[in-house]
């Protein structure tokens, strides 16, 4: 057995092992270790510079820790109303108050502001939030929008080229134009990246206010009939394939493209 004190080389950081059990989120499970309230095999530790493996045992306030769970994804279908982090300011209710109470500790991947709906995708590994939130990913997010005013096919044109609003600059957008009723119009808008308000920032660039705006899909990963507040867990082999993952949750080295599908 390795000493605590040399870090093997295989094995996870044992905050992200404390994470994975459920014990708390990796910045809390590092506060744990630094407070002393961690032990590796019969000593107390006091760096999360540690790794860990199965064969090694952890306490934390004297009581074993259960083993990881694999890598998991979830879809939620976000009420508005909800703010999607874990503990509000301003003690406004969190998704995570909403959520099911069978279900483990998890994380959102990107958010949807208090006033948005629609498709949030949660998980319980870091790994997979930071691998999914990359811009480099470049997996689509596609919201339908609901505009207050009447516009029409040539009032997206700076969306679709780019923009820049108050200093900060926006990737352009794939803006269709559904239809148009009575002082309303529906769009649907696809991006790449998913900056504070953006959306909602945009359109008021161009003279309209959004109204409504529901996420229908991020990547490959879709709201479909999703109702809200409700959950629907992604089976490990679809996970393990759309993101390119070996059966260890590891990637691979060629990872699978994903072709785009064509809008109907």
């Amino acid at each position: 057995m390795t000493h605590p004190a040399n870090p093997p080389r295989d094995g996870d950081r044992i905050a992200k092992v404390l994470a994975r059990a459920g014990v708390a989120s990796r910045r809390e499970a590092e506060k744990l270790i630094t407070s002393g309230r961690v032990a590796v095999n019969g000593k107390v530790i006091s760096s999360p510079a540690l790794n860990v493996t199965q064969s090694d045992r952890i306490l934390v306030d004297g009581k074993p820790v259960a083993a990881p769970e694999p890598p998991r994804l979830w879809l939620y279908h976000k009420p508005v109303g909800l703010v999607t982090t874990a503990k509000d300011e301003k003690g406004r209710e969190t998704v995570f108050d909403a959520l099911p109470e069978d279900m483990p500790r998890v994380m959102s991947i990107g958010r949807l502001d208090l006033t948005s709906e629609g498709l949030l995708l949660l998980t319980n590994d870091g790994g997979i939030k930071r691998r999914l939130e990359l811009p480099s990913t470049g997996w689509v997010r596609k919201y339908r929008v609901r505009l207050k005013g009447a516009p029409d096919e040539t009032t997206f044109a700076p969306l679709r080229k780019g923009m820049v609003i108050d200093g900060e600059r926006f990737q352009p957008m794939d803006v269709t134009l559904d239809r148009v009723q009575g002082a309303n119009a529906w769009a649907t808008v696809s991006l790449r990246e998913g900056r504070n308000r953006e959306i909602r920032r945009a359109m008021e660039a161009v003279g309209l206010t959004v109204n409504r705006l529901i996420r229908v899909s991020y990547g490959p990963f879709r709201l479909g009939d999703l109702k809200p507040g409700e959950v629907e867990e992604i089976k490990g082999r679809v996970l393990r394939d759309q993101l390119g993952l070996d059966k260890e949750f590891t990637p691979t080295l060629t990872p699978k493209k994903r072709p785009e599908r064509r809008r109907r």
